[in-house]
């Protein structure tokens, strides 16, 4: 799972690329509503919880950009003002507009299993929010190569014992060919575009990278998902990242390789990169 544990200071990221993603968060929010935001009934505590803790860690992590005056919460990167007291019916969509992370709760079912109840995903890469709430993590998971082999077990034995006091954090990646942070649809197994070449890979082939956490809420027990995501055109990669990523292209696992696109994409980038990583790269 390459879980490794979470300095609670670090648990969001306020930097200077925050007032560009949530001014797109914003217009997301409004044009794709329906797409973006998904909540099942019973999970207003914990979306409550969450907006109250949300608010807390901010304005004592980020004085500059979040106070607090009683109710009042203030986003100074954005210039809106939130009434904590009165979030409406969904907490959870205010939160979404405090923070560049995606946010997603999981509440158990019936059965005790723990399932998507609850999501604010403004940046989804290559899912899509309705298709997967009310799903426990392996159904949520089922396109991921090797999940249901290497991962099941794991991950559901790792949610049952995750501890409030205990979060955690991990890193995932990906490859695209398309620069929008919103992209729902399913692209990793469409025929390759030949216009993408070793030549322009640099300008036409973005890493993408996740950083995610994961912590269980004190009073209600839910556990929270949250997504950072980051994304780089191999331009604008070092030469020492580059071979570092060439080699992860190289390496990676065939199922995982397929699952990831990089029959699509995994030629050129390695093209570009290897000329990068000699100092060589232009496009």
């Amino acid at each position: 799972m390459g879980l490794m544990a979470l300095d609670p200071a670090r648990w969001l990221m306020v930097d200077d690329s925050c007032p560009a993603l949530l001014a797109q968060r914003r217009q997301l929010l409004v044009q794709r509503h329906g797409a973006v935001t998904g909540f099942l009934p019973g999970g207003e505590a914990a979306q409550g919880e969450l907006l109250a803790l949300l608010a807390d860690h901010l304005s004592r992590h980020f004085p500059r950009a979040y106070t607090r005056d009683g109710h009042r919460f203030p986003c100074h990167i954005t210039g809106e003002a939130w009434d904590l007291a009165d979030a409406g019916p969904n907490p959870l969509e205010v939160a979404g507009r405090l923070v560049a992370e995606d946010l997603c709760l999981l509440l158990p079912d019936p059965d005790g299993v723990p399932v998507l109840a609850a999501a604010v995903l403004c940046f989804p890469n290559r899912w899509r929010l309705h298709e997967k709430l009310g799903r426990p993590m392996a159904g949520i998971h089922a396109p991921v190569a090797l999940y249901g082999e290497k991962l099941g077990r794991p991950v559901d034995r790792f949610l049952e014992t995750l501890a409030p006091e205990r979060p955690v954090w991990r890193m995932n990646w990906g490859l695209n060919d398309d620069p929008a942070l919103f992209q729902p649809d399913e692209v990793a197994h469409t025929a390759a575009d030949n216009a993408i070449t070793a030549d322009n890979a640099g300008h036409r082939l973005f890493l993408r990278i996740e950083r995610q956490t994961l912590r269980r809420l004190p009073a209600t027990g839910a556990i929270l998902f949250t997504i950072r995501t980051y994304q780089r055109a191999l331009a604008d990669l070092t030469a020492t990242e580059a071979a570092q990523f060439a080699h992860i292209l190289r390496t990676v696992p065939e199922p995982v390789a397929r699952y990831k696109g990089l029959p699509r994409t995994g030629g050129p980038a390695l093209g570009f990169l290897g000329r990068l990583a000699q100092g060589l790269g232009s496009s």
